[in-house]
């Protein structure tokens, strides 16, 4: 549920606001529509909205775009003292029940609300009124990973290393307090203001105490594992393994397990469940090595985060 964010400029003016949530929304108030808003308005209560914020706290600057069932706004917070600079991401409750993510957007809320970590988007927190929910996000100046890759086409070895880095040291953070992401991918990775990355879009993420206890199919078609394409039950190894296909598409440009899905995600998983790893030529031994690592069929046997800084492909590049 990532939306796309774009540097603000170093003079902190937020842009030209659109007028785009004064806008007039479709609501839909049909006695199930509004049987079903009450019901999500209970659920979330249980998040813990931050019940003294409101729209009129903050200065609504340019929109930074649209997401999947809501808007993004660059706004600054009306103060005196400290009137930083964040993202406001809306989304309409109609759309969030129509397309059934009620469960994906109150965990985002949940977990992301607990996180504190640098190469983590920061959420500042939260409210909502009778037909929206506002998400108090924070800026990653110079905008998504993904849309710098498409640019490049690829990343040199030092630059890719050095997110792939960051990548691990965030998620071992998240492994640390139980939470798989379960959707590790270059347009859920955004970049801070001195190029940091900051991992988002919670939308997928679990809280797992108990290890290999999940079942549940997802995340994104050619980053998923082979235990998770199988059927079998699951834990953390998952964004293991999709950080070696982060590696791979940093470094070569595309995805380690790419083919035809006109008839659907057949041969793209039979090609991760034999591990069919094909490496160009350019690539150095150090990096295929590292993404062998981490690309194992047996969860057990892949890397563990905590030894990736001792990698010589990461030692190389510091």
């Amino acid at each position: 549920m990532q939306e796309s964010q774009a540097a603000t400029p170093s003079s902190g003016n937020t842009g030209t606001y659109d007028g785009g949530f004064e806008r007039e929304i479709q609501v839909i108030c049909t006695p199930e529509r509004i049987a079903q808003r009450k019901q999500l308005d209970y659920d979330f209560e249980s998040a813990g909205p931050s019940k003294h914020w409101t729209l009129t706290n903050f200065d609504i600057g340019r929109p930074l775009g649209k997401g999947h069932f809501g808007k993004v706004y660059l706004a600054r917070v009306k103060s005196k003292t400290d009137p930083f600079i964040l993202v406001l991401k809306c989304l309409t409750k109609d759309e969030v029940i129509t397309k059934e993510v009620q469960t994906q957007v109150r965990r985002e809320i949940e977990v992301m609300q607990q996180l504190r970590h640098p190469n983590i988007i920061r959420l500042y927190g939260w409210f909502h009124d009778s037909t929206r929910i506002f998400l108090m996000l924070e800026l990653a100046g110079k905008g998504e990973l993904y849309k710098q890759l498409a640019k490049k086409g690829r990343f040199s070895e030092r630059r890719s290393s050095q997110y792939v880095r960051q990548v691990a040291s965030g998620l071992s953070y998240l492994h640390s307090s139980q939470i798989i992401h379960r959707d590790i991918k270059p347009e859920n990775l955004l970049l801070g203001m001195n190029g940091e990355i900051k991992i988002g879009d919670f939308g997928w993420s679990v809280y797992s105490p108990q290890e290999n206890s999940q079942r549940t199919l997802a995340g994104t078609l050619s980053y998923v594992s082979p235990e998770m394409v199988l059927g079998q039950p699951y834990g953390k190894a998952i964004d293991i393994w999709a950080l070696g296909v982060l590696t791979y598409e940093l470094t070569c440009g595309e995805e380690p397990f790419g083919a035809d899905t006109s008839h659907g995600p057949r041969l793209v998983h039979q090609r991760i469940c034999r591990c069919d790893l094909r490496f160009p030529s350019f690539l150095t031994t150090e990096a295929r090595t590292f993404i062998q690592l981490l690309l194992r069929l047996n969860p057990s046997e892949r890397l563990s985060l905590n030894q990736v800084d001792q990698q010589p492909w990461i030692l190389n590049h510091l």
